[in-house]
């Protein structure tokens, strides 16, 4: 059913309020009951679905397999990799306890305080720690690899400022984790993948691909390159060294109005 967008705000007024505006009145996305998710809705979902099959079919075609890794990871794994969890530890909801039960004083359930986790469990942020926990153990030569494993997954990190698809506590995402025999099997698996992601951005999302002057705006290099580190000057990029990325405009950044990036990272 068609949507009357009739009182939608001008991008040149409030770009903020129009992307907000865009989103509800295109019947995309709302937010839910759960402060700072979002509830995609049927037609917002099927431009998942749509790029999720994209992405999917690309993957496959390079020899790689779909995973599913536990949503819980021990707080312990984060500890053996403090720098991993360093960017997004003030983000992540820890699970403490494993059992509610009636309110002694008749007011609903509670926390019940005897069955408290001997270690606590982090909701997955994202899945490298439990992923390479798990190689190890699937790897026991040199014939074992290489192991080319893709998630599809949810994660949470616990934003305080929201925005319906751009930052929500939760949201869907797919992650890449390979294992190879030397680091120049690894550096070339992630330019190939990067340059896959950028062919499928331009041709099924029809979004260009960001120009060296455009990219200077947010401090970034241009395609599927290798770069040691990049951090803006805000704090909003922060990579680790040696990242594979590559990224597209889907909208005018010559305008300094806010950049909407499609971004895919992939460290070695």
């Amino acid at each position: 059913m068609a949507v009357e967008l009739k009182d939608l705000t001008r991008s040149e007024e409030n770009y903020s309020q129009w992307y907000n505006d865009l989103v509800v009145k295109a019947g995309l996305a709302e937010n839910s009951a759960v402060r700072g998710c979002m509830v995609i809705k049927p037609y917002g979902y099927a431009i998942w679905e749509k790029m999720h099959d994209a992405l999917d079919k690309m993957f496959k075609q390079t020899g790689h397999q779909n995973a599913y890794f536990p949503l819980f990871i021990p707080k312990s794994y984060f500890s053996k990799e403090a720098h991993h969890v360093e960017g997004f530890a003030k983000e992540c909801a820890v699970v403490t306890h494993y059992r509610l039960k009636n309110d002694p004083d008749g007011n609903g359930v509670i926390v019940d305080p005897a069955a408290k986790l001997e270690e606590e469990l982090i909701v997955r942020p994202t899945s490298e720690t439990i992923i390479w926990n798990t190689y190890k153990n699937w790897i026991t030569s040199y014939r074992d690899l290489p192991i080319l494993c893709n998630q599809w997954a949810n994660v949470v990190r616990w934003e305080m400022r929201t925005r319906l698809f751009l930052r929500t506590a939760e949201f869907l995402w797919q992650e890449g984790h390979t294992a190879h025999a030397t680091r120049e099997e690894a550096i070339e698996e992630a330019i190939e993948e990067a340059a896959e992601a950028e062919e499928e951005a331009e041709e099924e999302l029809e979004a260009p691909e960001l120009s060296d002057e455009d990219a200077q705006l947010v401090e970034l290099l241009v395609g599927a390159t290798l770069v040691d580190d990049v951090t803006s000057e805000d704090g909003a990029f922060t990579l680790k060294k040696d990242t594979v990325l590559t990224r597209a405009m889907v909208y005018d950044a010559i305008s300094h109005d806010a950049l909407l990036l499609l971004t895919l990272g992939a460290d070695i």
